[in-house]
């Protein structure tokens, strides 16, 4: 794997990291390789963020640039995807929290391995959530945070899942750079990552499982 294009969006020369995009893609490599050195990149950003090193300006620039990649790669990882979805997953950063990075990030990540994901955005209602749930039965729903203040929101969420019966019919993900395993057991969900590539190969293993 190349470290290049990992480097070009640690550095934040989004030029560059476009260009090499487009002119690898071009070629002919394989977008879910080229998307994962994408996403290495950004998660040395995260961790650069988490460590300090970073500050929220280099954390959305970084997004942007990955934005931009997604945005070329996107005709090639749609060829790419089998016919029949993979199975369905609702996603969400949820009422307290703006911050739509991570979330993003998972949501292409399980679109280029053939997930059908429903992403509800930012700042979102548990109600919202339940609601989307009843009308899609995904198999997955996932929850995204970069601050503490969506935490009541996640487990008020799962809370109403399970009031409406819903709970026991998928698997619930939280994730994110605040998300611990602590976390994970006061919203009551059954997994937890700040690894966006874990979140994707936790849905898969569990789609062979069935």
């Amino acid at each position: 794997m190349s470290e290049e294009l990992s480097m070009a969006v640690v550095e934040l020369k989004g030029d560059r990291a476009v260009e090499m995009v487009r002119n690898r893609v071009e070629r002919g490599e394989n977008p879910i390789q080229i998307l994962e050195e994408c996403r290495q990149g950004m998660s040395i950003v995260g961790e650069r963020f988490q460590k300090g090193e970073y500050f929220l300006a280099e954390l959305l620039l970084s997004a942007e640039i990955f934005k931009g990649a997604v945005t070329i790669l996107e005709p090639y990882l749609a060829k790419a995807r089998p016919p029949k979805p993979l199975g369905k997953v609702v996603l969400a950063t949820l009422r307290g929290d703006i911050h739509d990075l991570g979330k993003n990030i998972v949501a292409t990540l399980l679109r280029a391995q053939g997930f059908e994901v429903y992403d509800l955005g930012v700042d979102v209602d548990p109600a919202v959530v339940v609601k989307k749930v009843k009308e899609t039965g995904p198999e997955f729903v996932g929850f995204s945070a970069l601050i503490t203040t969506a935490f009541d929101s996640m487990k008020e969420a799962a809370e109403m899942l399970a009031e409406a019966g819903l709970r026991d019919k998928l698997k619930l993900m939280v994730g994110g750079g605040v998300t611990t395993p602590m976390v994970k057991e006061y919203v009551g969900a059954d997994f937890q990552t700040t690894d966006a590539m874990e979140g994707v190969a936790y849905c898969m293993k569990a789609m062979r499982g069935k």
